[in-house]
């Protein structure tokens, strides 16, 4: 996708975006480029109630140098907040305070339900391992959120 040369938001369509769908046992990521829109799917950390390995993500950080940082924002269907909000809200507190990267929540209702149908689409029931739905998830928000971000 090609922006036009008068966008005064051209320079923020090209950063690199890491994208977490937290989970208290397992935290998908994606990493995500504003200037096509897409997002691929990494490997997701294994979480010991609600805490990675941090130097896991401080290798993700090193490795892909984001520009900002999307968290997924677990509300139930009515919108209203629940426990795993509070937790993800926590996460994306602990990323930002620890890496200085802006980072931002991303309502993820439905990317679990989005993902599962992604990944049955490229092939079916074998591709819906827990990693990946978790990563996949990760790539709906991602995309959820640059969507909103430019519209």
């Amino acid at each position: 996708m090609h922006k036009s040369q008068g966008n005064s938001q051209e320079h923020i369509g090209n950063r690199t975006v890491l994208a977490f769908d937290f989970g208290t046992k397992s935290i998908g990521v994606a990493v995500g480029q504003e200037i096509t829109g897409t997002a691929s799917p990494l490997s997701a950390l294994k979480a010991r109630d609600g805490i990675p390995d941090w130097s896991l993500i401080e290798k993700l950080y090193a490795e892909w140098l984001p520009h900002a940082v999307v968290v997924g924002l677990p509300l139930n269907m009515d919108g209203t907040e629940q426990e795993m909000t509070q937790r993800a809200r926590k996460f994306a507190n602990r990323l930002h305070g620890r890496f200085k990267v802006n980072v931002e929540l991303c309502d993820e209702r439905l990317t679990t339900t989005d993902a599962k149908a992604m990944l049955f689409e490229l092939g079916g029931y074998k591709k819906l391992t827990k990693d990946k739905v978790d990563s996949v998830s990760a790539c709906v928000i991602f995309t959820s959120w640059v969507e909103n971000a430019f519209s």
